[in-house]
């Protein structure tokens, strides 16, 4: 059944293309062969109601990129109307008086009204004037605003897209959401970059038909006085005539085009159709209406202002705005009705308990930042903190337990604080009504504000206004506001932090929810291994950036080794060694090329030959001359590496890895070390350098 619909849908597109080929074809001929008289009306009558669908579909898209075939729509429809505009002046020159078009006839006569000089002189000054009002108001204005928004949506591109990305980091999108938003901001892009241009066809499309008027009188008279023998008199009175008919069919689908492209550039902030804009908008303010039907009322009280328009009138503005307010009011009692009912169903998300016991994860905020998670004033944080939890989990496989948020009277005002178990882990300054635009680097022209850090990644950073916001952005700054570096902060802090949170109540939660499926490793592993000791290989992995979402993996390799040695370092390199593609690609490129630093065998061997068995593993145990050439040595190389833009590990053995990863971890926390047994066949090696020093093997 899904076939067959399938084949009906592609006949049905291929029947369509062959329909709109076939138009365009069509269109390009009508300038060259003659069309009879019926067909130009018909033609013309096609044209007009064209027009208006393309207003009537601009004033209810919601979005602009929603109607993105308008450009070239735009395009084609200006190519018909010049078509049909160079047909009607072929046939009305052609026959002069005896001309038959309808269309064209009544349109005449609608306008110009009444019969002699008189009508024909009145119909083409309003003839004048109407080109006059499209070209010089509405199609300039429109191709002006076009111009604008298409420099203006370049120029935004690159700091809206630093913005979903840091909307993304601090956990405001998911991953899903910020594709789509990347997507909609190109496809906005391309519309108002194929816009500019194509504003152009309505502006040239009214000079060329303000070129055919002229031709039109000028070659009608010369035709008709000439070829026809008719009076001056006669000939004028014909072709002005036929020229205001011809001008007004071609112009006023046009006219109905161009006001379409003023509004579609024009609402380009708008998420509703106009007419719910225009609704929503003069329906915020009540007391407009009032002060409408005063003014208008004491007008209708001057002498020779006429009372019976301005009355009636000051009393429908009144009852608009009566009508209004009481709207207002109901939607305010029902809302509020919904929030007490809400709040009383939900427990409260911001308390002040009396006796605070030690939670595995707690956000304290100073008492000027409880807006931040008040909901019934529009705060997100709380949401946006939910969803932070969630991508953790899918990120880094860490069940982060509830976060418990409340007030600290202790802070100050602006101040929050991170805590773990107790511990204060994190703590800020926030200015509350302000954004924070980091400086990531490259500011060409800085903006003045007040200096401070970035808390989530210690960027230079300074507090401006909102008025200040948009040039913020155009200077290259990464604007974020108060809720946002709150999230950034906590996710940066759950990273670092997340061997901490993973307590063994989230490692049974963790092995539990694989006892349905996975039943097999899971009893396994309960007899070989406790889960203080499957909570410490997670956290050794966790400690270094190692994601644990592929559960079954680690609980199959903990399986496998454990009736081998129960020592947890020796536990976790063999975890490590089953994650060596997904630990490989998280620091290779696009290629699969890993980027690599080595290190000399007879430091290695030094490094392996120090080895001692502590409480918490194995360690090296170097001389403080040895252990201080090795960091220098390897900050310098890093150093020389800093221009690279790609992230390099250390290679090493599997007998030294853990060594010189504990050994370097306190004072470089940032550089990976990964083992060779960890490296799989898809990946690509490329060696950047080697780590060497000279010194006395005692």
């Amino acid at each position: 059944m899904s076939d067959s619909r399938n084949i009906m849908n592609t006949v049905m597109q291929s029947k369509n293309d062959v329909f709109v080929a076939a138009g365009v074809i069509v269109t390009i001929a009508m300038m060259l062969i003659p069309l009879p008289t019926w067909m130009l009306d018909t033609f013309q009558a096609f044209n007009l109601m064209l027009a208006l669908l393309i207003v009537l579909l601009v004033l209810f898209t919601r979005h602009t990129t929603d109607f993105s075939v308008f450009p070239t729509l735009l395009l084609v429809f200006t190519v018909f109307n010049l078509a049909l505009n160079v047909s009607s002046t072929r046939l009305i020159l052609a026959h002069g008086p005896d001309f038959d078009g309808q269309l064209i006839r009544a349109f005449s006569r609608f306008v110009v009204g009444t019969a002699g000089p008189e009508g024909l002189v009145i119909g083409f000054i309003i003839f004048i004037i109407l080109i006059a009002v499209q070209y010089i108001v509405i199609t300039k204005g429109a191709t002006r605003v076009a111009e604008v928004a298409a420099r203006f949506t370049l120029d935004g591109m690159v700091q809206k897209q630093m913005s979903i990305d840091a909307e993304l980091a601090s956990g405001a999108l998911t991953e899903e959401e910020a594709m789509a938003k990347r997507k909609r901001l190109q496809k906005e892009l391309d519309f108002y970059s194929t816009m500019d241009g194509a504003s152009k066809f309505v502006s040239g499309n009214v000079k060329i038909g303000i070129l055919v008027i002229f031709i039109n009188i000028i070659g009608g008279m010369i035709v008709g006085m000439v070829y026809r023998n008719e009076t001056f008199g006669s000939a004028l009175a014909n072709y002005i005539s036929l020229t205001i008919g011809d001008g007004l069919v071609c112009q006023f689908p046009m006219l109905l085009v161009s006001t379409a492209t003023g509004i579609i550039v024009t609402r380009s902030i708008s998420d509703g159709t106009f007419a719910s804009d225009i609704t929503n908008q003069f329906s915020q303010v009540t007391l407009i209406y009032w002060i409408a039907a005063v003014f208008l009322l004491i007008m209708a009280l001057l002498p020779g202002f006429p009372a019976l328009v301005l009355i009636p009138m000051a009393l429908l503005t009144g009852f608009t705005g009566y009508r209004i307010s009481r709207k207002k009011i109901a939607a305010d009692a029902i809302q509020m009705a919904e929030k007490r009912e809400e709040k009383q169903k939900e427990e409260s998300a911001f308390e002040i308990p009396g006796i605070e016991p030690l939670d595995p994860l707690s956000l304290e905020l100073g008492y000027g930042l409880i807006p931040l998670v008040d909901k019934e004033k529009g705060a997100d944080l709380l949401e946006r903190i939910t969803r932070i939890r969630k991508e953790t989990a899918a990120e880094l496989g860490l069940i982060v337990p509830k976060i418990r948020v409340r007030d600290n009277m202790k802070l100050e005002p602006s101040e929050y604080c991170f805590k773990i178990k107790g511990v204060e882990i994190g703590k800020a300054l926030i200015r509350l009504s302000h954004y924070l635009a980091i400086d990531s680097g490259g500011i060409e022209d800085p903006i003045a504000g007040e200096k401070t850090v970035d808390p989530a990644f210690g960027l230079p950073a300074i507090w401006i206004n909102e008025k200040d916001r948009e040039r913020a952005e155009q200077a290259g700054y990464l604007v974020v506001d108060p809720p946002s570096i709150i999230a950034t902060h906590l996710t940066g802090i759950i990273k670092k932090h997340a061997a901490e949170i993973l307590g063994r109540q989230e490692v049974k939660s963790i092995i539990d929810s694989f006892s349905d499926k996975y039943s097999a490793i899971t009893d396994e592993i309960k007899k070989g291994l406790s889960t203080g000791e499957i909570q410490k290989v997670l956290q050794n992995l966790l400690k270094e950036q190692v994601s644990i979402r592929n559960m079954v993996a680690i609980l199959e390799t903990l399986v496998d080794f454990s009736s081998l040695s129960k020592d947890i370092t020796f536990l976790t390199e063999k975890a490590r060694q089953a994650l060596g593609r997904q630990i490989c690609l998280q620091y290779a490129d696009e290629d699969k090329k890993l980027n690599v630093v080595t290190i000399n065998p007879a430091l290695e061997t030094k490094i392996i030959e120090s080895k001692v068995d502590t409480v918490d593993g194995y360690v090296a145990v170097l001389d403080r001359e040895f252990l201080s050439l090795f960091m220098n040595t390897i900050t310098n190389l890093f150093m020389g590496f800093r221009d690279y833009n790609k992230t390099i590990v250390i290679l090493t053995s599997e007998e030294s890895r853990i060594l010189v990863r504990k050994s370097i971890e306190r004072e470089l926390p940032g550089i990976a070390v990964i083992s060779a047994k960890e490296l799989t066949e898809d990946i690509k090696i490329d060696v950047l350098g080697e780590i060497n020093f000279e010194f006395q093997n005692t």
